[in-house]
Protein backbone atom coordinates (compact mmCIF):
# COMPACT_ATOMS: atom_id res chain seq x y z
CA UNK A 1 0.00 0.00 0.00
CA UNK A 2 1.09 3.93 -0.42
CA UNK A 3 1.46 6.12 2.14
CA UNK A 4 1.67 10.06 2.16
CA UNK A 5 5.41 10.13 1.79
CA UNK A 6 5.05 8.74 -1.81
CA UNK A 7 3.55 11.26 -2.93
CA UNK A 8 4.52 14.12 -5.14
CA UNK A 9 2.66 17.25 -5.73
CA UNK A 10 2.09 19.65 -9.05
CA UNK A 11 1.41 23.08 -8.46
CA UNK A 12 -1.61 23.68 -10.40
CA UNK A 13 -2.85 27.21 -10.78
CA UNK A 14 -5.25 26.61 -7.91
CA UNK A 15 -3.24 24.64 -5.61
CA UNK A 16 -1.09 21.20 -5.29
CA UNK A 17 -2.57 18.60 -6.55
CA UNK A 18 -1.08 14.70 -5.27
CA UNK A 19 0.07 11.91 -7.32
CA UNK A 20 1.95 8.93 -7.14
CA UNK A 21 5.21 8.39 -9.85
CA UNK A 22 6.26 4.83 -9.34
CA UNK A 23 7.94 2.16 -11.79
CA UNK A 24 9.41 2.63 -15.26
CA UNK A 25 8.59 2.38 -18.72
CA UNK A 26 5.88 3.28 -21.00
CA UNK A 27 3.32 5.49 -18.96
CA UNK A 28 0.13 4.60 -17.49
CA UNK A 29 -2.31 6.96 -15.50
CA UNK A 30 -4.87 5.34 -13.05
CA UNK A 31 -7.29 7.65 -12.48
CA UNK A 32 -9.84 6.26 -9.20
CA UNK A 33 -13.34 6.84 -8.59
CA UNK A 34 -15.63 9.29 -6.69
CA UNK A 35 -14.83 10.55 -3.28
CA UNK A 36 -11.40 7.41 -2.89
CA UNK A 37 -8.12 8.55 -3.69
CA UNK A 38 -5.24 6.56 -5.63
CA UNK A 39 -5.25 4.02 -3.06
CA UNK A 40 -8.34 2.18 -4.63
CA UNK A 41 -6.08 0.81 -7.35
CA UNK A 42 -3.36 -0.17 -4.64
CA UNK A 43 -4.01 -3.87 -5.98
CA UNK A 44 -2.79 -3.22 -9.62
CA UNK A 45 -0.30 -0.20 -8.63
CA UNK A 46 2.53 -2.60 -8.14
CA UNK A 47 1.50 -5.45 -10.53
CA UNK A 48 2.16 -2.77 -13.22
CA UNK A 49 4.64 -0.86 -11.76
CA UNK A 50 6.74 -3.82 -12.48
CA UNK A 51 6.99 -3.24 -16.45
CA UNK A 52 5.36 0.57 -16.42
CA UNK A 53 5.50 3.85 -15.18
CA UNK A 54 2.51 4.18 -12.87
CA UNK A 55 1.39 7.66 -12.57
CA UNK A 56 -1.64 7.62 -10.11
CA UNK A 57 -3.23 11.09 -8.77
CA UNK A 58 -5.76 12.34 -6.38
CA UNK A 59 -8.46 14.12 -8.76
CA UNK A 60 -9.03 17.70 -7.38
CA UNK A 61 -10.52 17.85 -4.46
CA UNK A 62 -10.01 13.99 -2.95
CA UNK A 63 -7.35 12.60 -1.11
CA UNK A 64 -4.24 15.01 -0.66
CA UNK A 65 -5.28 17.43 -3.31
CA UNK A 66 -6.35 20.66 -3.01
CA UNK A 67 -9.69 21.55 -3.14
CA UNK A 68 -11.12 23.66 -6.32
CA UNK A 69 -11.53 27.36 -5.23
CA UNK A 70 -12.39 28.65 -8.52
CA UNK A 71 -13.85 26.87 -12.22
CA UNK A 72 -12.40 24.14 -13.41
CA UNK A 73 -13.14 20.64 -15.29
CA UNK A 74 -10.85 17.12 -14.68
CA UNK A 75 -9.38 17.00 -18.09
CA UNK A 76 -7.79 20.19 -17.93
CA UNK A 77 -6.65 19.17 -14.75
CA UNK A 78 -5.01 15.90 -15.93
CA UNK A 79 -3.79 17.49 -18.84
CA UNK A 80 -1.72 20.27 -16.87
CA UNK A 81 0.02 17.26 -14.75
CA UNK A 82 0.90 15.33 -17.75
CA UNK A 83 2.27 18.32 -19.34
CA UNK A 84 4.08 18.89 -15.73
CA UNK A 85 5.69 15.82 -16.16
CA UNK A 86 6.63 15.72 -19.94
CA UNK A 87 5.19 13.07 -20.90
CA UNK A 88 2.27 11.28 -22.65
CA UNK A 89 0.55 10.21 -24.49
CA UNK A 90 -0.21 8.14 -22.12
CA UNK A 91 -2.45 4.66 -21.45
CA UNK A 92 -5.00 5.81 -19.19
CA UNK A 93 -7.33 3.54 -16.57
CA UNK A 94 -10.63 4.61 -15.52
CA UNK A 95 -12.62 3.28 -12.73
CA UNK A 96 -16.45 5.15 -11.90
CA UNK A 97 -15.47 8.56 -11.88
CA UNK A 98 -12.26 7.70 -13.47
CA UNK A 99 -13.76 6.56 -16.05
CA UNK A 100 -15.74 9.17 -17.02
CA UNK A 101 -12.32 11.40 -16.83
CA UNK A 102 -10.68 9.09 -18.93
CA UNK A 103 -13.62 9.77 -21.68
CA UNK A 104 -13.21 13.32 -21.46
CA UNK A 105 -9.60 13.40 -21.42
CA UNK A 106 -10.06 11.44 -25.12
CA UNK A 107 -12.24 13.71 -26.49
CA UNK A 108 -10.47 16.62 -25.59
CA UNK A 109 -7.01 15.88 -25.48
CA UNK A 110 -6.67 13.41 -27.55
CA UNK A 111 -3.29 13.82 -28.04
CA UNK A 112 -2.51 12.29 -24.87
CA UNK A 113 -4.04 9.52 -24.87
CA UNK A 114 -2.38 6.27 -26.35
CA UNK A 115 -5.19 4.28 -25.20
CA UNK A 116 -7.59 3.79 -22.15
CA UNK A 117 -9.08 0.96 -20.34
CA UNK A 118 -12.97 2.05 -18.84
CA UNK A 119 -14.29 0.70 -16.23
CA UNK A 120 -17.80 1.07 -14.69
CA UNK A 121 -18.60 3.91 -16.78
CA UNK A 122 -19.50 5.40 -19.92
CA UNK A 123 -18.92 9.02 -21.30
CA UNK A 124 -19.53 11.48 -18.18
CA UNK A 125 -22.80 12.56 -19.74
CA UNK A 126 -24.23 9.49 -18.47
CA UNK A 127 -27.23 9.78 -15.73
CA UNK A 128 -28.05 6.83 -13.97
CA UNK A 129 -31.91 5.43 -14.67
CA UNK A 130 -32.04 2.10 -12.81
CA UNK A 131 -34.37 2.43 -9.83
CA UNK A 132 -32.25 0.70 -6.95
CA UNK A 133 -29.24 2.79 -8.07
CA UNK A 134 -31.52 6.06 -8.33
CA UNK A 135 -32.55 5.41 -4.56
CA UNK A 136 -29.15 4.87 -3.21
CA UNK A 137 -27.96 7.82 -5.10
CA UNK A 138 -30.73 10.27 -3.63
CA UNK A 139 -30.11 8.42 0.08
CA UNK A 140 -26.64 9.47 -0.47
CA UNK A 141 -27.75 13.06 -1.46
CA UNK A 142 -30.43 13.62 1.76
CA UNK A 143 -27.99 12.18 4.32
CA UNK A 144 -24.95 14.72 2.60
CA UNK A 145 -27.32 17.62 2.98
CA UNK A 146 -28.58 16.61 6.41
CA UNK A 147 -24.72 16.56 7.33
CA UNK A 148 -25.02 12.91 8.35
CA UNK A 149 -21.79 10.84 7.30
CA UNK A 150 -22.95 7.76 8.59
CA UNK A 151 -25.97 7.93 6.59
CA UNK A 152 -24.11 8.97 3.53
CA UNK A 153 -21.66 6.10 3.80
CA UNK A 154 -24.44 3.30 4.37
CA UNK A 155 -25.60 4.30 1.13
CA UNK A 156 -22.86 4.97 -0.59
CA UNK A 157 -21.04 1.40 0.72
CA UNK A 158 -24.35 -0.21 -1.15
CA UNK A 159 -23.15 -0.11 -4.41
CA UNK A 160 -19.87 -2.29 -3.17
CA UNK A 161 -22.60 -5.46 -3.31
CA UNK A 162 -25.10 -4.08 -6.09
CA UNK A 163 -28.23 -4.66 -5.72
CA UNK A 164 -28.29 -8.02 -6.23
CA UNK A 165 -26.01 -9.47 -3.26
CA UNK A 166 -25.91 -8.38 0.80
CA UNK A 167 -22.79 -6.29 2.15
CA UNK A 168 -22.00 -10.07 4.02
CA UNK A 169 -21.16 -11.56 0.24
CA UNK A 170 -18.31 -9.22 0.51
CA UNK A 171 -14.77 -9.64 1.64
CA UNK A 172 -15.33 -6.63 4.61
CA UNK A 173 -11.64 -5.25 3.49
CA UNK A 174 -12.84 -3.86 0.61
CA UNK A 175 -16.41 -1.41 2.49
CA UNK A 176 -13.30 -0.69 5.16
CA UNK A 177 -11.09 0.57 2.93
CA UNK A 178 -13.56 2.75 0.65
CA UNK A 179 -14.79 4.00 4.18
CA UNK A 180 -11.33 5.65 4.73
CA UNK A 181 -11.18 7.00 1.53
CA UNK A 182 -14.18 8.46 1.38
CA UNK A 183 -14.48 9.80 5.15
CA UNK A 184 -10.34 11.60 3.90
CA UNK A 185 -12.32 12.85 0.91
CA UNK A 186 -15.62 14.14 2.97
CA UNK A 187 -13.32 15.56 5.40
CA UNK A 188 -12.02 18.08 3.23
CA UNK A 189 -15.34 19.69 2.14
CA UNK A 190 -18.30 20.91 4.08
CA UNK A 191 -22.18 20.42 3.15
CA UNK A 192 -22.60 24.16 2.10
CA UNK A 193 -19.51 24.49 0.03
CA UNK A 194 -19.97 25.23 -3.93
CA UNK A 195 -19.23 22.82 -6.43
CA UNK A 196 -16.44 24.14 -8.98
CA UNK A 197 -16.83 21.55 -11.49
CA UNK A 198 -17.36 22.21 -14.70
CA UNK A 199 -18.90 18.95 -16.26
CA UNK A 200 -18.32 18.56 -20.19
CA UNK A 201 -21.37 18.08 -21.95
CA UNK A 202 -22.57 16.82 -25.57
CA UNK A 203 -19.31 14.30 -25.04
CA UNK A 204 -21.16 11.63 -26.96
CA UNK A 205 -21.55 13.57 -29.72
CA UNK A 206 -17.36 13.20 -30.20
CA UNK A 207 -16.81 9.67 -29.27
CA UNK A 208 -16.72 8.52 -32.68
CA UNK A 209 -13.66 10.97 -32.85
CA UNK A 210 -11.78 8.45 -30.77
CA UNK A 211 -9.07 6.63 -32.69
CA UNK A 212 -7.18 4.99 -29.75
CA UNK A 213 -7.74 1.51 -28.66
CA UNK A 214 -10.06 1.01 -25.85
CA UNK A 215 -11.04 -1.79 -23.53
CA UNK A 216 -14.51 -1.36 -21.61
CA UNK A 217 -14.60 -3.05 -18.46
CA UNK A 218 -17.56 -3.88 -16.40
CA UNK A 219 -18.43 -6.26 -13.51
CA UNK A 220 -21.27 -8.75 -14.10
CA UNK A 221 -23.24 -7.38 -10.87
CA UNK A 222 -23.17 -3.60 -11.67
CA UNK A 223 -26.16 -1.48 -12.84
CA UNK A 224 -27.93 -3.12 -16.32
CA UNK A 225 -28.18 0.21 -17.71
CA UNK A 226 -24.66 1.51 -16.71
CA UNK A 227 -23.61 -1.73 -18.34
CA UNK A 228 -25.26 -1.26 -21.50
CA UNK A 229 -24.03 2.70 -21.70
CA UNK A 230 -20.50 1.41 -21.64
CA UNK A 231 -21.16 -1.26 -24.40
CA UNK A 232 -22.74 1.23 -26.40
CA UNK A 233 -19.27 3.30 -26.03
CA UNK A 234 -17.34 -0.06 -26.91
CA UNK A 235 -19.50 0.11 -29.79
CA UNK A 236 -19.21 3.66 -31.13
CA UNK A 237 -15.28 4.20 -31.01
CA UNK A 238 -13.37 2.99 -33.78
CA UNK A 239 -10.95 0.59 -32.24
CA UNK A 240 -13.23 -0.38 -28.90
CA UNK A 241 -14.46 -3.98 -27.09
CA UNK A 242 -15.14 -4.88 -23.69
CA UNK A 243 -15.36 -7.86 -21.76
CA UNK A 244 -17.28 -8.48 -18.23
CA UNK A 245 -15.83 -9.83 -14.72
CA UNK A 246 -18.37 -12.09 -13.28
CA UNK A 247 -18.92 -11.90 -9.27
CA UNK A 248 -18.17 -8.14 -9.26
CA UNK A 249 -20.22 -4.96 -9.45
CA UNK A 250 -19.13 -1.27 -9.08
CA UNK A 251 -15.55 -1.76 -7.85
CA UNK A 252 -13.90 -4.99 -9.79
CA UNK A 253 -10.38 -3.00 -9.33
CA UNK A 254 -11.11 -4.34 -5.88
CA UNK A 255 -13.47 -7.33 -6.16
CA UNK A 256 -11.31 -9.11 -8.61
CA UNK A 257 -7.86 -7.99 -8.76
CA UNK A 258 -5.73 -10.68 -9.69
CA UNK A 259 -8.20 -11.17 -12.59
CA UNK A 260 -8.36 -7.48 -13.89
CA UNK A 261 -4.67 -7.11 -13.89
CA UNK A 262 -4.00 -10.34 -15.45
CA UNK A 263 -6.84 -7.81 -18.61
CA UNK A 264 -5.14 -4.52 -18.08
CA UNK A 265 -1.34 -6.05 -18.20
CA UNK A 266 -2.54 -8.27 -21.76
CA UNK A 267 -3.86 -4.90 -23.43
CA UNK A 268 -1.05 -2.82 -22.40
CA UNK A 269 1.24 -5.85 -23.60
CA UNK A 270 -1.15 -5.79 -26.84
CA UNK A 271 -0.16 -1.92 -27.71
Amino acid sequence: MTGASDLRFFPSADGDLAYLDTGTGDPVVLLHSGFTDHRIFDAQIPALAAEYRVIAPDVRGHGASANATAPFRWADDLAGLLRHLDTGPAVFVGVSMGGAITTDTMVEYPELVRAAVVCGAATSDFQYTDPWVRQVLAEQAAALGAGDMEGWLTAFLRHVPGEHRAAADIDPDIPSRLREMALGTLAKHTPDEEDHHVPMTDTWARVPEIDVPVLIVNGALDAPDLIAEAERFAGAVRNGRSVIIDDAAHYPNMERPEELNKILLDFLRSL
